[in-house]
């Protein structure tokens, strides 16, 4: 790993490209990042993203949701204070049954969205890739390629080189 330098930046004018430059990328090296203005089919795949584990933990947090409000309605309505209301049981459960839907509901979207966020590692409000005054062009139209300086195959010359024969359009290096 080389201290002074974070990454290298490999740029690309148009997605094909850079999907093509990635599957290549992988080939060869572990710590990839790809950076695009838009949502490029088929570059989670050539990355190498094969699990989403956002729905599983929107699920857990939805059964947990619902199991503790209903859990919370029933003791509170047969243990800790029941009450006698026109002849009806006191864990009558169609009753719970609103609550414990909205529960269930706001219990998951919370859960996706901070789950979200965790696992894509936000917020992140400094990162070595903003240090490149080039790099601003991957919210517009360019799209990048970078191989991480902590990728054990690195080398700055021979990595370098590698990225020079995908036709980038430059090849940027990222400061640590």
């Amino acid at each position: 790993m080389n201290a002074d330098c974070y990454a290298l930046m490999a740029e690309f004018g148009d997605p094909a490209a850079l999907i093509a430059a990635v599957s290549e990328c992988r080939k060869r090296h572990r710590d990839v990042d790809a950076y695009t203005p838009y949502a490029v089919d088929g570059l989670p795949e050539a990355l190498g993203f094969t699990r989403n584990r956002v729905p599983l933990i929107t699920l857990i947090a939805g059964v947990l949701g619902g199991a503790g409000i209903y859990a919370l309605q029933w003791y509170s309505a047969v243990v800790d204070y029941p009450i006698n209301s026109g002849g009806r049981p006191l864990n009558s459960w169609p009753v719970f049954i609103p609550p414990t839907f909205e529960m269930t509901v706001l219990a998951a979207a919370i859960a996706a969205f901070l789950g979200m966020l965790f696992l894509n590692g936000l917020p992140r409000l400094n990162h070595p890739v903003f240090n490149v005054d080039e790099f601003d062009l991957a919210s517009r139209n360019r799209f990048f390629l970078c191989v991480r300086s902590s990728d054990p195959e690195f080398d700055l010359d021979r990595t370098r080189d590698f990225l020079r024969g995908l036709q980038p359009l430059r090849i940027i290096e990222v400061p640590a």
